[in-house]
């Protein structure tokens, strides 16, 4: 079963959280229930896929062993080739399933969610190093965060401090009344999403485009009209899954992290990047270009520091294409954001001294404007219908 496809999910949600409610508003804690529920729903989500949950079985084995075992080696040592190596493991298991289709081998490993639960994985042998987990990882907490079941499709990306200051701290009756509050609101704004909005534009717009049989419309507009309307589309159907994913976590008495803050009113490209998918962003911003720039400036390879930031920027974006696939689509995407950073970077340093682009309301707008179209081709981009 799909999370968030069906209201049968919901309803089988709905009975196995009861208790949860229950407990929440009389000022008792749900913890241990709660990991009896996710366990429960994720036999649900992998029960007709016998491959799917020996993968995922084999994939928490593998990330348990990997993330215990370098937070007890660091506690005695701390040699970057023993971190290397435990990030390259971490990550393995992911490549490989982005890999084996190239080969033909389609079905070989993998499972729904597997990228999400490997950023969690490797976002904490990041954070072991750094010594910013410093205390024991209990294993069943480490399993609970790993697998919570809300997120496990297709996130928000939690982080393990944040996660485990949510779990350890108890909820009173008028938190607990908030937080459901928020819970219910937000799974109510993911069905006019995901339900009402996207499937609309995808059942009345996108199924009849680029070329609509029953309309003469010229190829170019119709380009046009698939491009803002599966921009759309992909918003209101990600968003609403992501709505759903928090609403779940809140009612858990886990305050997830936003996902999405309004991205079509980005005021520029960096805007945009701070708006949308904001903890894949913010992941792969910490983790990933700030790691490089770090690297670079340290080694002195390249003493301009404007050449390793763009540098940093062409490897970030060309790793966040080639995860949503190795295809021409995704890899030119990424690329495409990549230049639209640069050159904005760039704009932006020569704007300061030139005082071209004053800021005001007027300004303000038509940069929300420009930077809306340059988004929507991205995402036409991404589609893969600008290379058919």
């Amino acid at each position: 079963m799909i999370p968030y496809e069906s209201f049968l999910f919901f309803f089988i949600i709905a009975i196995l959280l009861l208790p949860t409610i229950i407990l929440g508003l009389m000022g008792k804690t749900s913890k241990a229930y709660n990991m009896v529920v996710t366990v429960i729903i994720l036999a649900i989500i992998f029960a007709n896929s016998f491959l799917g949950i020996m993968s995922l079985i084999l994939f928490t084995i593998w990330q348990v062993v990997l993330v215990k075992g370098y937070a007890s080696y660091r506690s005695r040592d701390n040699k970057t080739s023993i971190f290397c190596f435990a990030m390259a493991a971490a990550i393995l298991p992911l490549a490989l399933v982005k890999l084996f289709p190239i080969f033909g081998l389609h079905h070989l490993f993998g499972f729904l969610g597997i990228s999400y639960l490997t950023f969690k994985a490797v976002q904490m042998v990041i954070e072991i190093r750094d010594g910013l987990i410093k205390e024991h990882i209990p294993l069943l907490d480490f399993l609970y965060f790993l697998l919570f079941f809300p997120t496990i499709s297709s996130g928000p990306i939690d982080r393990w401090r944040r996660f485990e200051k949510d779990r350890l701290t108890p909820c009173t009756k008028e938190q607990y009344r908030e937080y459901l509050y928020l819970g219910i609101n937000h799974i109510f704004k993911g069905f006019l999403y995901k339900f009402i909005i996207a499937y609309l534009i995808h059942h009345d717009v996108l199924a009849y485009l680029p070329i609509n049989p029953f309309v003469s419309i010229p190829r170019f507009w119709a380009d046009v009209l698939y491009m803002y309307s599966y921009s759309m589309y992909l918003f209101f159907d990600f968003a609403g899954y992501s709505a759903f994913a928090i609403g779940i976590s809140y009612i858990m008495g886990i305050k997830t992290p936003e996902n999405f803050n309004l991205p079509f009113i980005s005021r520029n490209i960096k805007d945009f990047w701070n708006r949308w998918h904001m903890t894949l962003s913010f992941w792969f911003r910490d983790y990933v270009y700030m790691r490089f720039v770090f690297w670079m400036t340290k080694k002195k390879w390249i003493k301009n520091r404007y050449s390793v930031s763009n540098l940093g920027y062409l490897l970030l974006f060309l790793i966040m294409g080639l995860w949503h696939g190795i295809a021409l689509q995704y890899i030119v995407y990424g690329l495409y954001h990549a230049c639209l950073i640069i050159g904005f970077d760039y704009f932006d340093r020569w704007n300061r001294k030139k005082k071209f682009w004053p800021k005001n309301k007027v300004t303000h707008v038509v940069s929300v404007i420009i930077t809306f179209h340059f988004i929507c081709f991205g995402f036409y981009i991404f589609s893969g219908q600008l290379f058919h």
